[in-house]
């Protein structure tokens, strides 16, 4: 009787590993925020560029609970290249449907989103060997209102993935 349990932890083992295991990505990381992620706080990540040749997509992470209000998500992405230039974008992302359900993957009030960066309209290319750097920002607003959101409540972890392009 034990060997049979022992032998079904041993497969149930090998199973979390064989799916946990990720092999497109290159870097990924998540940095948590405290009760609610201030408007001037900077999400950073710093990362070595895996080569100059492949095609890789990047990604926002975020991770949110139910506390999210709004049904969209405005980020400032800003990516530091090696060499000084950096390129910075605002971008909008769509976080509920049209009946207020948060969008992403999760079976609680705890959702995960995967949100496109660069590589989705053409191939991205780390054309600089070295460290490169992503910087995070949220620029949310209320309607009609000019100042930003201080405090967004509801995002809980951002993140930042890099994966190596399907061919």
């Amino acid at each position: 009787m034990q060997r049979k349990i022992k032998g079904l932890f041993i497969v149930i083992i090998g199973c979390f590993f064989v799916v946990s295991c990720d092999s497109n990505a290159v870097f990924d990381n998540y940095k948590s925020i405290s009760k609610a992620w201030h408007k001037d706080s900077i999400a950073s990540f710093n990362f070595k560029a895996p080569d100059t040749i492949e095609n890789y997509n990047l990604y926002v992470n975020l991770r949110n609970t139910n506390a999210y209000k709004f049904s969209n998500l405005f980020l400032i992405v800003e990516l530091d290249y090696p060499n000084g230039k950096a390129v910075k974008d605002t971008l909008e992302y769509k976080m509920a449907a049209p009946n207020g359900e948060l969008l992403g993957t999760g079976f609680s009030d705890l959702k995960e989103n995967k949100l496109w960066f660069r590589g989705f309209n053409k191939p991205f290319k780390f054309n600089e060997e070295g460290q490169y750097k992503v910087n995070i920002q949220h620029a949310m607003r209320n309607n009609g209102d000019v100042n930003g959101v201080e405090y967004l409540k509801g995002i809980i972890e951002v993140g930042f993935r890099v994966e190596k392009a399907q061919k």
